[in-house]
């Protein structure tokens, strides 16, 4: 068969009915912008909403965490060591919450292929002292360089440079609701005491901002030798190893050997922060529901049109097949126009919905919760559009395919002699 001739035939019946043939394209057209804005902007939201959580979790965290103690001194006496014992408000153990030979597992962890890299720290609460009031908080004690580059600490400080903590000695980065309740400002000094009792003043040289409101209450950054010498601390303790990993995936395995290999806790990212993931799923999920439910929509629009024109070209139909086009041929014919009508629209579509996304992502967001966030997020994976084309092409197809079916059965004579 000529498919030239086809592709003129399938063209003169578009041209002849071009109002419902641009209503349909149009259908098209809405539909995959809305589909490439909605997703575009979903998912970035979800990159957003995730990095201010996920950006700053280890893939791996090795600590030692409190808990009873498993051995208990009945279980190793002659009478009841055999037994099964019952024992009610067991007490934590008395371990310390230091990484045992922490220099050791750190040079270990750096051989790892698996490993990107690790960043020591040290957790210490301490009461930061306003007047007469003692406000509960955290020191988080870090290698500057190593959690900026694995965990993005510098770009959560707002005020300040955070590799100033560094080259002033006895400095602090407070989280900004902190310093709000503090009333501190660059260049004050704090004083804060210890569990133990013991004071110490620091001087604030930054702010933190997470966009967590209760986190940044709470929060403080100082360097590992500062919060080891706050604590009377030797240089190598450390309390916390954060690990990032070339495939985040490996997390739970590899948390699972570090914890037999170390004998240390180990807390993977999917454990530590499954309710993220879960809502980021969720999120996606209805993104790509209303998206596809357009184009579902688009293509009973398509289906209803040509259903339309078949019943308004029986004639012409008849003809073609008397003249000696066979069933697939005008089957072909409509098939054709359906793919034609979606090429176009979802050309159309694809370009409008860039156009819009890029529109969202200049939109000034400004809030205080977030001053790293300029703009509304938008997320331009090429996946969104590779998606959205084939969507386009077999949602037009499927609604061109029964109307074509049936175009490809009709009886000429019975046509011919009705006319």
């Amino acid at each position: 068969m000529n498919y030239k001739l086809i592709f003129n035939i399938a063209k003169s019946l578009l041209l002849a009915r071009w109002k419902q043939t641009l209503v349909a394209a149009i259908g098209v057209t809405f539909s995959i912008t809305m589909f490439i804005t909605l997703l575009s902007f979903m998912t970035g939201l979800n990159d957003l909403l995730d990095g201010l959580i996920l950006n700053r979790t280890p893939h791996v965290r090795l600590f030692n965490d409190i808990k009873p103690n498993k051995h208990q001194p009945i279980n190793s006496t002659v009478t009841y060591g055999k037994d099964y014992n019952f024992i009610n408000s067991i007490k934590s153990s008395s371990s310390r919450q230091e990484i045992y030979n922490s220099g050791a597992i750190m040079e270990s962890l750096t051989k790892d292929v698996n490993v990107m890299g690790l960043a020591p720290k040290i957790i210490a609460p301490v009461f930061f002292n306003d007047g007469s009031i003692d406000i509960t908080g955290v020191i988080n004690g870090i290698d500057v360089e190593e959690e900026s580059r694995l965990l993005h600490f510098n770009e959560y400080v707002t005020t300040g440079n955070p590799l100033d903590l560094k080259n002033v000695s006895n400095s602090i980065i407070l989280g900004k609701g902190l310093a709000d309740k503090l009333i501190a400002n660059i260049g004050d000094v704090v004083q804060i005491t210890t569990s133990k009792g013991e004071r110490f003043q620091l001087k604030v040289i930054g702010f933190f901002q997470s966009g967590l409101l209760e986190f940044d209450k709470t929060q403080s950054f100082a360097t590992l030798g500062t919060v080891q010498k706050i604590l009377g601390k030797p240089n190598s303790y450390i309390t916390d190893i954060q690990v990032k990993l070339y495939d985040i995936k490996k997390a739970p395995a590899l948390a699972r050997e570090y914890t037999q290999l170390y004998g240390a806790d180990a807390e993977d990212i999917q454990t530590a922060n499954s309710q993220f993931e879960t809502g980021s799923f969720v999120r996606s999920l209805i993104s790509y529901a209303v998206g596809i439910t357009l184009l579902v929509v688009a293509g009973f629009g398509i289906y209803n049109i040509l259903n339309m024109m078949i019943y308004e070209k029986m004639d012409s139909i008849a003809i073609l097949k008397a003249t000696g086009f066979s069933g697939t041929d005008v089957k072909r014919i409509f098939l054709v126009i359906a793919l034609t009508i979606g090429l176009f629209g979802g050309t159309l579509g694809l370009a409008f919905g860039f156009l819009l996304s890029s529109v969202i992502d200049q939109i000034p967001f400004n809030t205080a919760a977030l001053p790293t966030v300029t703009t509304y997020p938008i997320n331009y994976n090429p996946v969104f559009y590779l998606i959205g084309s084939s969507f386009s092409l077999i949602t037009t197809y499927l609604a061109g395919f029964f109307p074509a079916r049936k175009a490809s059965k009709v009886d000429p004579v019975i046509i011919i002699r009705g006319k």
